[in-house]
């Protein structure tokens, strides 16, 4: 019985021959297959609600199994008549008591019965706009993997498991879902958002959220996410990432890295990778377009002002705003010729060398997180000291000031704990600990604990998401029939904001809105390569890793 079984996996590293699957192509379901038989069990699932029923999720999972026996209504119109849902967080239940022990003995279950899945996590449904429902255990599996009738033999083994744990309301979900691993001139300084640049130059200042690559394999970009200084008498200043951002797991190279010698070759770090780079300059051409529509548009009014001596002050604040409007564009063509003449060679990008890396190793330690990290060791000359800040992230321009701030005190009548910074740039100080990341003490507008964080990755920029309080299981499957399990921090996406990450996001710190270090990013889960639910190491855990080899190790200080 399921309810018997006790952990078996053990923390490893994946060896070279496995690896290198970690980021093969995947098929995933066709709209045309059909999720229903004719020995179908009480409850089974049709081709619509297959496909529809989490419709608002970022990657729209395919839904292939439920115990919950409330019908589904079928859509009869366009994508505004569907139910669309958001995922919320879980922390004021008894299964988070209980789901230390209970955890594991889930994914065991689902081991007993031969079930090929991918994540377990715990969460909450809402349709936009309404109270969340019941608590799911979520059960991500391989696509077209599952049968409906497994599935409903897998999820009363479920059922049966939690009550065995006095835990009798949760309901069980099945649905498919793949886990994957997201991955010069002295660097810019960031400006106020007044600036025509303040859009576009991000990639290329110090700012957290650094778009990097090795020059070996540029193809791989991911993300820098945190400065450490080596402590003690050293001057070195390492910045701190993914390992498979810098060894991309498709090398099938998974052992450990650690330069001692000068003499030793170095394995380059470019900033930003040849990906983002393209990005900065088409942005800024965008942006250059958006602002000579408006210089048209003002040119054309004055126009139609001509011989009209009524509207004097009207004709000079137009030219007042035609002004700033060329204005604009001047600066953001200055800094493409600039970034072009400057950046666009990658041996001039160059902003370090990896200095330390351990194999990836997954279900590490006896809390079976994943251990996937390495520390670029920065060329002194990349930087320009004098104004550098250390770990502040910019928050962009992206989101407005009044959104940030409802998003990271979603509760009116608190105190407020998030001050905007009038330059854009949130310094990152302090932990949260292992007890707040599953009790945080902030309240949401419905006097719900929540836990709203941040992050600035290479593809997705700064987003928003919200942590939940119960550690979800991941798992990877390779090519040669193994796979490895770990324990994984889940963050869901902050309502419809859209997905928390995407693949190149790897590497990126994720922190509250006091600047409090949360995680590492290391991946995602999601039909497709859009991810439903994000992933990282628990930081505060991955520290004490660090030191194991940096004994000295500490925070590079913010000076903002």
């Amino acid at each position: 019985m399921c309810v018997d079984l006790v952990k078996q996996d053990k923390g490893s590293p994946i060896s070279p021959t496995t690896v290198k699957t970690l980021f093969s192509d995947q098929s995933f379901a066709d709209d045309s297959t059909d999720t229903t038989s004719s020995s179908s069990p009480p409850h089974s699932v049709s081709k619509p609600e297959a496909r529809f029923y989490y419709a608002g999720l970022p990657s729209s999972p395919v839904l292939v199994y439920r115990t919950s026996t409330t019908p589904w209504k079928q859509p009869t119109g366009p994508e505004a008549y569907r139910e669309l849902k958001e995922l919320k967080p879980v922390f004021n239940h008894e299964i988070v008591n209980v789901w230390g022990v209970l955890g594991p003995k889930v994914c065991d279950c689902l081991d007993l019965e031969k079930v090929t899945w991918s994540s377990v996590d715990v969460v909450r449904f809402a349709k936009v706009g309404e109270a969340p429902g019941p608590v799911v255990l979520w059960i991500g599996v391989m696509p077209q993997s599952l049968s409906i009738e497994d599935a409903h033999t897998a999820a009363i083994g479920c059922l049966q498991l939690l009550e065995s744990f006095q835990v009798t309301d949760v309901e069980v979900e099945f649905r498919e879902s793949v886990f994957t691993r997201s991955v010069g001139p002295k660097l810019l300084k960031s400006v106020s958002s007044r600036d025509a640049t303040a859009g576009v130059r991000g990639p290329l200042t110090p700012a957290l959220g650094l778009p990097i690559a090795t020059r070996a394999t540029s193809y791989a970009e991911g993300t820098g996410g945190l400065y450490i200084s080596e402590g003690r008498d050293s001057e070195k200043v390492y910045v701190l990432t993914a390992r498979h951002v810098v060894f991309p797991l498709n090398t099938g190279s998974n052992e450990l890295y650690n330069r001692k010698r000068t003499s030793q070759p170095r394995c380059e770090v470019i900033l930003p990778g040849p990906r983002a780079f393209q990005s900065v300059l088409r942005s800024t051409m965008v942006e250059i377009g958006e602002h000579t529509i408006m210089v048209n548009y003002y040119k054309q009014q004055l126009k139609d002002l001509q011989g009209s001596y009524d509207d004097d002050d009207e004709r000079e604040a137009i030219q007042g705003d035609l002004k700033k409007e060329e204005a604009m564009i001047d600066a953001l063509n200055q800094f493409h010729d600039e970034a072009t003449k400057y950046w666009s060679e990658e041996s001039l990008r160059i902003i370090g060398h990896v200095a330390y890396s351990p194999p990836i190793t997954v279900g590490a330690g006896a809390e079976r997180y994943t251990e996937d990290w390495a520390l670029i060791e920065l060329d002194r000359n990349s930087i320009d000291w004098d104004n550098f800040k250390g770990n502040a992230v910019d928050l962009g321009t992206e989101i407005s000031v009044h959104n940030f701030t409802s998003q990271m005190d979603p509760n009116p009548s608190a105190n407020t704990t998030f001050k905007y910074p009038s330059n854009r740039l949130l310094p990152l100080q302090g932990v949260i600990g292992e007890d707040e990341l599953c009790r945080p003490q902030m309240l949401d507008a419905d006097n719900e604990p929540c836990l709203p964080v941040i992050k600035n990755g290479c593809t997705t920029g700064v987003t928003t998401g919200r942590a939940t309080g119960i550690m979800s299981f991941v798992r990877e499957y390779f090519k040669n029939g193994t796979h490895q399990t770990s324990m994984e921090w889940a963050i869901l996406p902050y309502d419809k904001s859209g997905a928390f990450s995407a693949p190149g996001d790897s590497g990126a710190v994720i922190f509250d809105g006091q600047g409090r270090i949360g995680g590492v990013l290391t991946g995602g889960t999601g039909r497709t390569e859009t991810t439903d639910v994000t992933y990282g190491t628990p930081f505060y855990w991955l520290m004490q890793r660090i030191k194991e080899r940096f004994p000295h190790a500490y925070l590079y200080q913010v000076t903002v």
